[in-house]
């Protein structure tokens, strides 16, 4: 496939969709934000790891070779996601009486669980902050010789006023020093500091702190944004193209990274900063003390007061999929009952795709038929590569089923379509829905071997005109959640929409 030269993505730095432009063409470097492995994997987690998953299976069907990195946070990320408090996992280690790299490796388990599950491409490359010290440190150093950090009773600290008489502090955010200064001066904690928004590059450790690691200031473990920074660099250079995450990564973080790159390397780490929106339920922001926070698994099982029923890890996936990664999403059983009949209808038109074969007849092309066709598979790329819109994308498949099953049911002929344009549309469609959109079907070995039993004694019952039969069995399987398509022609089976 060649590259598409039309894509476009919006840039948080620029505030603008910008043409893609790769740095070193067809290669394409990718750092995305992990999790913080301290708990199981929530919507929240789910949201960036599908966009940017879905960001990679389109860069690499238009023919780019990706390094799609993606890391995770094992350390130095404290509670309340500022430079005071307990680490994140060293405290979930102490009230489970485990070493925090027990904790680490079990929600690193289980995170690795709930993304196959998601259908998500493992990343190229998944480091962890812990397995990076050294160039950690290296990065304080290279920090401190330019002037622009400066080091306190064994903890140092990023000098953010000195730095942005060089560079903007903000620019990503849009957040101005200023406010940032006033805004916090007196929070208790700040002692060691010069000044409020300046931020730790390296922390001493108590006595009592679990993970620490010597360093020529002393016994003390590195800041949450400087873990980001060493292995971006590490791995994709010090500029590379496209930073992802959550928008609420946006500041502090992202602008810490931003400000740590130009400090020691002289220029931004990314060409393209990429921020998927927040997620709500029923309207409001997720979060434990609301009691709508909702893992993955309680959503898969339906094991939370707040859901009707389970929902399975595609219904979930293809959800995410129908809002632009831009927009909020709001979670509620109607919207996620709607998804769910969505991805069904999906499903059962990428079952029929795959058995369809073009009919070769003795009539005439319909113009106004190909041309329907040909314009929503050029719409379905346009959508892509207008920043992503795989919400638009999905509304012009929805265009190319209708035609799949029209000839699927004796409505329109292949032939009416042409032999080319009838197999175009079919692999257009497959590609997109399996390919690039990452959306799969969910069933057992069983399924197939039980539904092909089934229908074989609707067949004999409707040749027996034992209509008792008949309805017996369309109810079992209605009951299972498939239903009979009878045809002139044919019997079979479709997920029950």
């Amino acid at each position: 496939m060649k590259h598409s030269s039309n894509l476009k993505i919006y840039n948080t730095l620029s505030r603008e969709k910008e043409a893609f432009e790769p740095l070193n063409a067809p290669l394409v470097g990718m750092y995305v934000c992990g999790p913080t492995v301290y708990g199981d994997a929530h919507l929240g987690h789910a949201r960036p790891a599908v966009t940017f998953d879905t960001v990679y299976r389109y860069l690499s069907h238009l023919g780019y070779k990706v390094r799609y990195v993606r890391n995770i946070t094992d350390v130095g990320h404290l509670t309340g996601d500022a430079d005071e408090g307990e680490d994140k996992i060293a405290k979930k280690a102490k009230l489970e009486q485990l070493e925090p790299m027990e904790v680490a490796q079990q929600y690193t388990d289980t995170y690795h669980r709930d993304m196959e599950l998601l259908n998500t491409i493992k990343p190229s490359i998944e480091p962890r902050a812990t397995g990076h010290i050294p160039e950690q440190i290296a990065l304080v150093q290279a920090i401190l010789e330019e002037g622009l950090a400066y080091e306190v009773n064994g903890s140092v600290y990023f000098d953010v006023l000195k730095y942005n008489e060089r560079e903007k502090y903000g620019k990503l955010s849009g957040r101005v020093l200023d406010d940032l200064m006033s805004g916090t001066r007196d929070l208790d904690g700040q002692g060691e500091k010069r000044n409020a928004a300046d931020f730790a590059l390296w922390k001493k450790a108590a006595p009592e702190h679990l993970m620490k690691w010597d360093s020529p200031w002393g016994m003390g473990f590195p800041g949450w944004h400087l873990e980001c920074t060493a292995m971006s660099s590490k791995y994709l250079g010090k500029h590379f193209d496209i930073h992802g995450g959550g928008m609420d990564l946006m500041f502090p973080h992202h602008e810490c990274e931003i400000a740590q790159g130009n400090a020691c390397n002289h220029q931004d780490p990314a060409k393209y900063w990429m921020h998927n929106n927040m997620i709500t339920i029923n309207g409001q922001k997720m979060g434990k003390s609301l009691g709508n926070f909702i893992t993955l698994q309680e959503l898969f099982t339906g094991n939370h007061k707040l859901l009707e029923q389970a929902y399975s890890p595609m219904t979930i996936r293809y959800f995410m999929l129908t809002a632009h990664y831009r927009s909020t999403l709001d979670f509620s059983n109607d919207a996620l009952k709607a998804a769910q009949k969505g991805y069904k209808k999906i499903i059962n038109g990428l079952k029929i795709a795959k058995k369809l074969g073009y009919v070769a007849e003795d009539i005439a092309v319909d113009e106004n038929q190909v041309k329907q066709v040909t314009s929503s598979i050029q719409a379905a790329y346009r959508a892509m590569d207008d920043d992503f819109n795989t919400a638009q994308a999905i509304g012009h498949l929805f265009n190319l089923l209708k035609k799949i099953n029209s000839i699927y049911t004796g409505q329109l002929k292949s032939a009416q379509l042409g032999e080319e344009v009838f197999t175009e549309m079919l692999q257009t469609y497959m590609l997109f829905v399996e390919e690039i959109l990452g959306i799969r079907e969910e069933k057992s070995d069983v399924q197939e071997d039980l539904l092909q039993v089934l229908l074989k004694l609707y067949a004999e019952a409707k040749t027996a005109r034992n209509y008792d039969k008949i309805d017996e069995i369309r109810a079992a399987l209605k009951a299972m959640g498939f239903v009979v398509k009878d045809m002139k022609d044919k019997i079979d089976w479709a997920y029950e929409e």
